[in-house]
């Protein structure tokens, strides 16, 4: 009997060495008898992170209004619909790079990790789209007279700073976690609409286009310096273990902002993060 004592503790000694020998590398790993040994993320965390991105801008909604309220009441908006001309602004597509951190706090179920995560990024992306368009009346206006009207529209956008605060779903497996997430988005942009119309009218066609014509030139311009953006975001990523409490991120995000002008911003990021 004393000789069996002694081999089962022998035994339990040696299994004991192998399974801290084989302890995951983030702290306070979790051992699950049946199955493979997944890491410990529960627990706050914080990191930083660098990226590219590129942001795909929709300018073509941004002026009409503007048009609208700028030639309201007038003899070339009633009778032409200057608001209306398709004055051919577009999208544009920007890529820059970006750098930020993120923060958060993780729950973790055996196997199953949730979480809520804020994050930011910091670069610049800016777009501009500018076109102009001119019509001449086949008939006389209101006013008796033919009108040559030309409209000009510009505008632009640059997003500076952008944030997410997001949930989190993951699913740990050894040292990785794949997850996926979605949130609320919020940018901080800087927005610049502007419109100018001329006119110029005659009892003939001819006269409206000629050097001598009586004319007019109306303008009207908006600049929103740090306007808020509200949308919505989503992505997926994937921590990897290191060691003690250091892990390395790989992440895609999506954002999505609607307004003046309709944005969507897609970024992918590395980032190295620590958690308590």
């Amino acid at each position: 009997m004393r000789k069996l004592v002694m081999a089962a503790i022998l035994v339990f000694g040696t299994v004991q060495g192998t399974q801290a020998a084989d302890l995951p590398i983030l702290r306070g790993a979790l051992s699950d008898s049946y199955g493979p040994r997944v890491v410990n993320w529960q627990g706050y965390y914080i990191g930083g992170q660098a990226g590219y991105g590129s942001a795909d801008m929709d300018f073509s909604r941004s002026n009409s209004g503007q048009i609208a309220r700028l030639l309201d009441n007038t003899v070339i908006e009633s009778g032409m619909s200057v608001s209306q001309w398709p004055i051919g602004i577009g999208k544009e597509s920007i890529r820059h790079e970006a750098f930020g951190g993120f923060i958060g706090y993780n729950g973790q179920w055996d196997d199953v990790v949730l979480g809520v995560e804020g994050s930011f990024m910091h670069g610049r992306f800016y777009g501009m789209q500018s076109a102009s368009v001119g019509r001449i009346s086949s008939a006389p206006l209101s006013d008796g007279n033919f009108h040559a009207v030309t409209a000009t529209t510009l505008a632009s956008q640059e997003i500076t700073d952008m944030g997410s605060l997001r949930l989190r779903a993951g699913y740990a497996t050894g040292s990785f976690l794949p997850y996926m997430f979605g949130g609320v988005a919020l940018a901080n942009a800087n927005i610049v609409r502007a419109v100018t119309v001329t006119d110029a009218w005659a009892a003939t066609q001819a006269g409206a286009v000629a050097p001598g014509a009586m004319s007019a030139t109306l303008s009207a311009d908006i600049t929103q310096h740090n306007h808020l953006l509200v949308g919505y975001s989503a992505g997926v990523g994937v921590d990897v273990a290191l060691m003690a409490g250091l892990f390395m991120r790989a992440e895609w995000e999506y954002a999505r902002f609607t307004g003046a002008v309709d944005t969507s911003v897609n970024t992918v990021r590395a980032g190295l993060g620590y958690k308590f």
